[in-house]
């Protein structure tokens, strides 16, 4: 069983939803998924103010919630996978406490959904799709109180760790179609700047692909009923 956690954020509730479905839809194994929503995290109190989403500084309790043993994925919500996310997974490595893109890119725009801030920082979006080695001794650092108490610079950037314990994915697991243009070898999609499901964002590159999931994560076959109908 694969342990996926994906950000929820209830401003965009619908993202969530369609990113699960994709993962289910192709998935080969079985799936463990999980909202991270910050209501639910009973242990944790939400100290920083910076955030542009509810689940920006909650993806660094993973290796707690896992009780510190295991591999789990998390995903930010506004994704959807185009292939196997047990592919992903089966580029484990032991030797590593966490696994990502190693983006190095900078942003076209200075603002991003909602009207939220956009920055460039060192390693941007490394941590929006992270491979956690939750039982590597290097993230029994991260705890409750470390992640409450810590900077977003400390966590985003991994600073807790050295570089070498930093694995690095292929591009096409964290692919920003609406950053980098369209990629018909993407295996995950990430609409970085705004998922679609908002209306300045609904014709980013590759946008179809998401909203086709989401007609996919609506879907209800129907029983035909006959008429006659009253008007």
């Amino acid at each position: 069983m694969l342990n996926i956690f994906i950000g929820f954020d209830p401003r965009e509730a619908v993202a969530y939803h369609v990113c699960a479905n994709s993962l289910t839809r192709q998935s080969s194994d079985v799936l463990a998924i999980t909202p991270l929503s910050l209501h639910n995290l009973k242990t944790y109190n939400e100290t920083h103010t910076d955030g542009s989403n509810h689940f920006i500084y909650t993806r660094f309790l993973i290796p707690n919630l896992m009780n510190y043993n295991g591999w789990a994925l998390f995903m930010d919500g506004d994704m959807i996978v185009r292939d196997d996310i047990a592919k992903l997974f089966a580029l484990r490595d032991e030797s590593k406490a966490v696994m990502c893109v190693h983006h190095d890119y900078k942003t076209k725009q200075t603002t991003k959904y909602l009207g939220s801030k956009n920055e460039n920082y060192p390693r941007k979006n490394w941590s929006s799709v992270v491979l956690w080695n939750c039982a590597h001794p290097a993230n029994r650092a991260v705890t409750p109180d470390f992640v409450m108490n810590a900077t977003g610079a400390q966590l985003h950037r991994f600073t807790w760790l050295e570089d070498d314990l930093i694995g690095e994915l292929p591009i096409e697991w964290n692919w920003l179609p609406d950053e980098l243009g369209p990629n018909p070898d993407a295996k995950l999609l990430h609409f970085t700047l705004g998922t679609p499901c908002f209306h300045e964002y609904a014709n980013a590159p590759m946008a179809g692909e998401w909203h086709r999931e989401k007609l996919l994560a609506n879907y209800s076959a129907q029983h035909v009923i006959d008429g006659p109908f009253e008007d």
